[in-house]
This record gives structure tokens, C-alpha cells and sequence, in this order.
């Protein structure tokens, strides 16, 4: 099913340089889900070609691409490696979040912006192990903080340089979540390799272990009561999940496409059927992936724009992976076999599932707004 971009890209170069190392990237792809190790000669890749900075503005160096630019780019990499994909889409949302930070908030966040783009530099998130609650602990000392801590599903952590991350301060205002950024190869941090996983093998999403790491006064970016919703946590919600969920969007289009050319080959009534109702769900995945990103580009972060996103959030993961289910149900028992590549999508787009805000959370936070309750009740 073709789908056009919301709008043509400012700048062909992404898409032409994807279509060239498309192939490359999917074979090497394959043999990171085969053999459970990282994608990181593909992430080797991407940055030698300037992915690193796409989403850098143009005034700081960077590709300049909008942010829904970002998630078309996301979207067709998904095509060819989820986990490439899913590894690039962590940096991506970083560095897009800064970008809106910067030029929207007048953040200084341009130094880091501008080594991105520089030094295509990869930018490591913490992801769902710093939600509101935050993790690790902060431990002020002379010059900043002694930080412990242990952070889960670090995807992309092998190549990774700075991690941008966090921990919790014991403060007589009660506990405070502290955010900085910390080089990879700073003494006492560490990776654990934990990742063995369903799906989404070769993103190597392992734990990051902080064992008394110093932190400089100078590096706290921002500080937040923990546990509440805080307004950065409503910009990561607008900017961080449409840019994530491209990559689910984009596996459920493959294994739609996969599907289809199998089921071409057959013409019994049941299987016209069934490539009918893969291409119905196929379209409320990619109804509510648009809103997210039409969202992403025009609203304001803030409690209604979250719970928006939120909501279709869940509704693209429901529907991206029962369409892979259906692709498996329309290609016939020739699905059933890895090569065909169906069974490497239904495990990658699992991980649909476990982002924030998994159901229950978002369920609750959509039920407290239609209510008019507090939410962070």
C-alpha cells in the first residue's frame, strides 16, 4: 500500500541515500535478528550518511527535516530494519525534543545540537526507566552528585556517546528528579547486556549501569518534582512517541506488502477476504499514526495534547500488531516459514506494546482527564 508523505521533504537527500543503502541495511538487518547481536555496523552507516543530524536545524549545522519529515524517514528505515530503525528513532526523539526546546523556548540547548551535528554525535535515551518517577539516585557532593542507578532498555547503547538521563535527589522539598547527559565512557558507567529478547534483537537494548558517576553542578539540565507530570515530560509525550511509533507503523506496512504479494498468487474467495480486512486494519494503524504526527507538528505541549497522543498511541500499536497478524493469516501457510519475513515482524512490532504509557497508564490517564480529575492522582 503506498502512502504519501504529509508533504514532500525539504531536502531529497535522506530518501535517496535510503533507497541506495536499503538493501545493505536489511541483509546486515537479517543477520542481527538471526544471530542476536547489534545493528551496529547499520547505525555505522546511517551516520557516515548524515542520519545523526537530520533532525539538527539548518542554522546549527543540522538537516533541518521537520519533525514530520523524521517520522517518514523513521517509517521507510522501518521498511527495511526495525531495529535499525527503533535505535534511530531513540536518538531522533532526543534530538528533536532539544531542537523544539531551542528554537521554540529559547533553551540553551544549541551547544549540543550543534555537536550532533558536528560530530555526528548518537544520543542515548533512558527511555520508560526515567518516566515521572525517575530512577537512581543523586548523592550531592562538593562540585555536583555522586549518581548510582541502574536504567533498562538503553536501545542502541553499544554505539552510544552521551546518555541522557537522570536520577532522583533526596531533597527536604522531597524527591527531585535531576536530568543531565553523561558521556558513555565516563568512569563508573557501564553496560549490561541483558538484551535476549522475542523481538527488536538487534537493537541491543541493555542496561547502563551508573556506579558512583560524577556529575558537575554545571551539567543539571533541568529538575522536577518526581513523580508528578512535569511540563518537559508533556514535550517528550508530543515530540518523542509519533517519532517512535513510525517504526511500528512501518512494520505493519511491510508485512502488509509482504503479505499481499503472497496472497496474489491465490484467488480463493477466503484469501481476497482476508488481504480485505489486513488492508482495513493496515489503514486504522496509519489513520492514528498521522494524528499523532499531524499532532507532533501543530498542537502545544500540555495535559490535553498528551492524553491525545496517548490515545493513539494505543490505538496504533492495537492495530499495527493485529495487522501483522492478519499478514500472517493472508499469506497462507508460506507465512509460517522465516523466510518470508512475516515472522520477524509479528516478534518486532510486540514491542509496540511496551512503551510509555503501556494500556493501563494510558487508560488511566485518558479516564482522570474525561473526568476532570487531577492527573496525577
Amino acid at each position: 500500500m503506498s502512502v504519501q508523505p504529509l508533504y514532500t521533504p525539504s531536502t531529497p537527500d535522506w530518501s535517496t541515500d535510503l533507497a541506495k543503502l536499503g538493501p545493505e541495511i536489511a541483509e546486515e538487518g537479517r543477520r542481527c535478528d538471526a544471530e542476536n547481536r547489534y545493528v551496529g555496523a547499520n547505525i555505522a552507516t546511517l551516520k557516515e550518511h548524515g542520519f545523526l543530524g537530520l533532525g539538527v536545524p539548518a542554522e546549527l549545522g543540522g538537516g533541518g527535516l521537520s519533525r514530520i519529515e523524521l517520522a517518514n524517514m523513521l517509517r521507510e528505515l522501518a521498511h527495511h530494519c526495525s531495529a535499525t530503525a527503533l535505535v534511530l528513532a531513540m536518538h531522533t526523539h532526543t534530538v528533536a525534543v532539544a531542537a523544539w526546546r531551542w528554537r521554540y523556548q529559547k533553551a540553551p540547548t544549541d551547544g549540543l545540537l550543534k555537536r550532533v551535528a558536528a560530530e555526528r554525535l548518537q544520543l542515548l535515551s533512558s527511555g520508560g526507566s526515567d518516566w515521572l518517577p525517575g530512577s537512581g539516585t543523586a548523592e550531592k557532593v562538593e562540585g555536583g552528585y555522586k549518581v548510582n542507578g541502574l536504567k533498562i532498555f538503553a536501545s542502541g547503547a553499544p554505539s552510544a556517546n552521551i546518555f541522557m538521563t537522570g536520577a532522583v535527589e533526596m531533597t527536604p522539598e522531597g524527591p527531585t528528579a535531576l536530568q543531565f547527559g553523561v558521556p558513555m565512557n565516563a568512569l563508573g558507567v557501564s553496560i549490561v547486556e541483558t538484551w535476549d529478547t522475542l523481538g527488536m534483537r538487534g537493537t541491543a537494548s541493555h542496561n547502563v549501569k551508573f556506579e558512583n558517576v560524577f556529575v558537575a553542578d554545571a551539567a543539571i539540565a533541568a529538575r522536577r518534582p518526581a513523580g508528578v507530570w512535569h511540563p518537559s515530560f508533556h514535550l517528550i509525550s508530543m515530540v518523542a512517541f509519533p517519532l517512535i511509533y513510525a517504526v511500528y507503523t512501518g512494520v505493519a506496512e511491510v508485512a502488509r506488502d509482504i503479505a499481499v504479494a503472497a496472497a496474489a498468487k491465490r484467488k480463493q474467495p477466503e484469501t481476497v477476504d482476508a488481504v480485505g480486512q489486513l488492508d482495513t486494519e493496515l489503514a486504522a494503524t496509519l489513520i492514528a499514526h498521522r494524528s499523532m504526527v499531524e499532532t507532533m507538528e501543530q498542537a502545544q505541549p500540555g495535559p490535553e495534547t498528551t492524553n491525545k497522543v496517548f490515545q493513539h498511541r494505543a490505538l496504533v500499536a492495537r492495530s499495527a500488531v493485529r495487522t501483522v497478524e492478519l499478514a500472517l493469516v493472508a499469506a497462507g501457510g508460506a507465512g509460517f516459514f522465516k523466510s518470508m519475513r512475516l515472522e520477524r515482524a509479528f516478534r518486532d512490532v510486540q514491542g509496540a506494546r511496551y512503551h510509555p504509557l503501556t494500556d493501563g497508564q494510558q487508560q488511566k490517564l485518558a479516564g482522570r482527564m474525561a473526568l476532570g480529575l487531577p492527573i496525577d492522582g
